[in-house]
Parts: structure tokens; C-alpha cells; sequence
């Protein structure tokens, strides 16, 4: 993966966070690096103060350090700064924001020397990951503790764990791989912590995992408006384009598409009429459709971020040094925390679906709780409440965290953005979804299954098959239950859902 002036893409960030791609520098980014680095020399050497360069940080700015004492500055923003608690990071999060923070380095608009980049790379590549710890961003002057617990382990100093997996001292493991730590100069240690890079990589991957998660969704949609016996007629084109939402189209079509050439669909209208299904099968598409165009605006900021040079304060082509505010978080808060608003508002909806399918009084004719002997066997009666208890979590993740602001640094950082919260959430919301996903994956299948003389569509046999084949069992007496719905939740979180309906449908949107 070469980084250069211009930013990256979002696969890049996904190759080296999760697909542990190598680093390189390009040439026009060293060349960038050492030019931006010539400028700040030459303002070090003045007597006059420039923020970053030769002066306190935050509420100390007001201080100017003289020459001896920066390489001290430097080293204790970063010791200082490093001040997280609580659980460990994901290595892919902090390979992200490492990566991330790497490429703004190489955009030479930040003062730091080849040497500090190049190394920053080495231990990308080396996959030596720094421990970053739950609690410490504020999500404005970037993310602070994070970064610093990174530019830590650049230094030499603090823990970090080896490509082993195992975690050891930072210093010993850089001298493992033959990297030496960085001294850092003048605006160095500033530099490294000042950026977006936690909550920008947490958004690139919860896009990417929503992006399989919204298909799987409409697949379970169509499936369980499959086993309900409900009609496809209200997912045709024309009744869509009328009311325009691109996501909207895009969920319709890919529940039509898995729909095709099923026996099941319409199938109530002569044996117990039905004016229309329920919202949660008739408004399928309507709740995926704004979720997908939420994931749409989000997917924008998240470009706007990446072709970005976050820090504070910049070195301009014109070679000024200017302070700015571009650390701040609230761009990709915002659509962090609206991305967890539509996912909590798919998940809802799945239940709902789920519910139905379980409730004798609205299946249309399938057993109580999908059960066997009901009574003597009680179904996926407890599965629903575990659904119901995910999507209960989901509603309070939604509580957006950039509504609040906890003024910091005596008052001089007073309006921070909570980003980096909103992110974490975000992660779990991400995780809860797929596993509200599977199970209604794991109640429809079994529904179908047991509408006895019906033949369901190509699509839904497609997954009926593959879901067994992956361990999920189908109908029957009651078993221990958790391992079918791990199986299920293994099985739409590594994608085989969509990957068992698109050689049926072709490639769904």
C-alpha cells in the first residue's frame, strides 16, 4: 500500500487494519515531508514564538520553550498524553488509526521528518500494535490519548503487542524487528496526536460491515415475507421510483430479486384474504432504503476525511505555520451517531418480523413459536428474547454521543465533539445488528421449512441449503439452542448469506 501526498481510499484503510497489507512511502511524499520539514526548522530558529513549534500546548500555549527544552516538550506531550484506561482497542482499530494518521503525516502538511514517517510504516509492517485503551478521546483536538499511546510506542516507550499476539514492552519489540525509536523534534509529538484517525477508521469499517449487514437484511426481509405468506407485489419498480429514495429502490430490487419464482408468496390471498402485510414486511424497503442512503451521506464524509490533512497547527504551501480547527470531530460524529440510529432502527424492525413469524395469531398457519409439540417444546420462544434484548441495547446506543460536550483543558478545548464514543458504540451496535440479522435468518428458514407443499423461491432454497451446511439445524424437537444461533451469526457475519443468494439473483445492490 503506497501512501503518498493525496491521501487514500477506504479499501486501503480496510487492506492495512484488517488484511495487515505492507506500507510504503511514495516518493513525492518524502519529497513533501522533507520540504514541510525545512519550513519548520527555519521557524524553530527564530526567536519568535509559533504555536506547535515553540510554545505550550492547549490552555499552555501562552508559554514559549526555548531550544534546549523542546526535545523534552516533545517526549512529554506524548508520555502525558498518553493517559487511556480501560479495556483494549481491536488491533484492526488501532492498525486504522495508525494508518490513518500515517497518511496525514505523508500529506507534508504537518512538519514531521521522513525518519518519523518511515518508522511509523516499519511498525505497520512489522505488526507491532500499540495497547490503545477504551477511554481517553474526546473526539476534538483528535483523538488524543489514543494517538499518544501510539506515537508511545514509536518512541520506544509503553506496551505494545508483537505479531505473536503477545504483548511486551514497546522498546523490546521494536529492537526484535530492528526499528529504532524516534527522537522527536520540533512540532513532532504535536503532530502525532492531532487527528480524526480513531473515529475515521472505526467509520470505514462499520460501513463495511454494514454494507454486507443492509444486504443480509433484505435477504431475511424477503424470506420472512416469504414464510408469512405475504404478497411481492408492493416491492415493484414502479410503485419505488415514485417515490424516489435510492436505498429505498435498492432494498425493493433485492427483495424482489430473492423473491423470484417463489410458491409461497401470495399464496394467503386464496385461502385467508389479506388487504396488506404488516409494516414490518410491507415497509421493508422503505426503513433498509434510509438506512442505505444514511450509509450514503456517511460514506461522503468519510471521503471528504480521508483526502484530508488533520492537524494543529498546519504548514501551508506559502510556508506559513497556521493554527486551525480542523481537528475537530463533529463531521464524522454526526454520521457515526446517525449510522447508529438506522442500524437500531433495521434491527427494530427484523424483531418485529421475527415476533410474527412466532405468534400463531399473525403466522398464518405455522406452529406456535415454530415449534414442534408446542407445549411439550417451546420453539425459538427464547431466541426472540434474545433478539429483543439486542435491539433493546441498540435503541440506547442510538442516544447520540456528539449531542454532548464535556468542556476540557480550563475551559480552553470547551466544545469537543465525542467522536471516538460515538465510534465505539457504533462497533457494538455493528455487532449486535448482525446477530438480530441471525436470528431472524435462523426463525425464517425454519418457517419456510415447515409451510409443508409450498416451494419456496430458487434464492431461499440457495440459503436454506448453505445455512445447514454451515451447522445450522432445521426444524425438530427442542435442543440447546445457542449453538444454532452461533453457527447462524457466524454464518451472516463472514458474509456467506449474500455469497448463498448472488449466484442465484447476480450481484445485489
Amino acid at each position: 500500500m503506497v501512501v503518498g501526498t493525496t491521501g487514500v481510499t477506504a479499501a486501503d484503510v480496510l487492506a492495512v487494519a484488517r488484511g495487515a497489507a505492507r506500507v510504503e512511502l511514495s516518493e513525492d511524499a518524502v519529497a513533501a515531508l522533507g520540504a514541510a520539514r525545512e519550513i519548520v526548522d527555519a521557524l524553530a530558529a527564530k526567536p519568535e514564538p509559533v504555536y506547535g513549534v515553540s510554545t505550550g500546548f492547549g490552555a499552555l500555549a501562552t508559554r514559549h520553550i526555548s531550544q534546549e527544552m523542546r526535545a523534552q516538550l516533545q517526549r512529554n506531550i506524548v508520555r502525558s498524553h498518553a493517559a487511556g484506561m480501560g479495556p483494549r482497542v481491536e488491533r484492526e482499530v488501532v492498525r486504522a488509526l495508525m494508518f490513518l494518521r500515517l497518511k496525514t503525516v505523508c500529506s507534508g502538511r504537518t512538519g514531521v521528518r521522513p525518519t518519523v514517517a518511515q518508522t511509523m510504516a516499519d511498525i505497520l509492517n512489522a505488526g507491532i500494535t500499540p495497547v490503545v485503551h477504551e477511554y481517553g478521546s474526546l473526539g476534538c483536538s483528535g483523538d488524543l490519548a489514543p494517538l499518544s499511546h501510539c506515537a508511545l510506542t514509536l518512541m520506544g516507550e509503553g506496551d505494545a503487542e508483537g505479531p505473536d499476539g503477545v504483548v511486551r514492552p514497546a522498546g523490546e519489540l521494536l529492537a526484535t524487528h530492528g526499528i529504532e525509536p524516534v527522537e522527536l523534534r520540533e512540532k513532532e509529538g504535536l503532530a502525532l496526536l492531532n487527528g480524526t484517525d480513531g473515529m475515521l477508521g472505526m467509520l470505514i469499517m462499520a460501513l463495511a460491515d454494514l454494507d454486507t449487514l443492509y444486504k443480509s437484511a433484505d435477504i431475511t426481509a424477503a424470506l420472512s415475507l416469504e414464510a408469512l405468506l405475504g404478497t411481492d407485489k408492493v416491492l415493484a419498480p414502479e410503485l419505488h421510483d415514485i417515490r424516489p429514495h435510492p436505498g429505498q429502490g435498492a432494498s425493493a430490487a433485492n427483495m424482489l430479486a430473492v423473491l423470484k419464482g417463489s410458491g409461497l408468496t401470495g399464496h394467503h390471498q386464496g385461502d385467508a384474504p389479506r388487504v396488506q402485510d404488516a409494516y414490518s414486511v410491507r415497509c421493508a424497503p422503505q426503513v433498509a432504503g434510509a438506512g442505505r442512503d444514511t450509509m450514503a451521506h456517511a460514506r461522503l464524509v468519510a471521503d471528504r476525511e480521508l483526502s484530508s490533512a488533520v492537524d494543529n497547527p498546519v504548514v501551508l504551501p506559502d510556508g506559513r505555520v497556521e493554527s486551525n480547527g480542523n481537528f475537530h470531530g463533529a463531521p464524522v460524529a454526526y454520521v457515526l451517531d446517525f449510522l447508529a440510529i438506522a442500524a437500531a432502527d433495521l434491527g427494530s424492525i427484523a424483531e418485529r418480523r421475527t415476533d410474527r413469524l412466532l405468534d400463531k395469531n399473525r403466522s398464518h398457519g405455522l406452529p406456535p413459536f415454530l415449534a414442534d409439540d408446542a407445549g411439550v417444546d417451546s420453539g425459538l420462544m427464547i431466541a426472540q428474547y434474545t433478539q429483543a434484548a439486542l435491539v433493546s441495547e441498540m435503541k440506547r446506543l442510538a442516544v447520540p454521543a456528539s449531542a454532548d460536550s464535556i468542556p476540557s483543558s480550563a475551559m480552553q478545548e470547551d466544545h469537543v465533539s465525542m467522536g471516538w464514543s460515538a465510534a465505539r458504540k457504533l462497533r457494538t451496535a455493528v455487532d449486535d445488528l448482525t446477530r438480530i440479522i441471525a436470528i431472524e435468518l435462523y426463525a425464517a428458514t425454519r418457517a419456510i421449512e415447515l409451510r409443508e407443499g409450498l416451494t419456496p423461491a430458487p434464492a431461499s432454497r440457495a440459503v436454506i441449503d448453505a445455512v445447514r451446511a454451515a451447522g445450522v439445524q432445521g426444524p425438530g424437537p427442542d435442543r440447546f439452542l445457542a449453538p444454532d444461533l452461533e453457527a447462524a451469526d457466524a454464518f451472516v457475519r463472514g458474509g456467506h448469506l449474500v455469497a448463498a443468494v448472488e449466484p442465484v439473483t447476480g450481484p445485489l445492490a
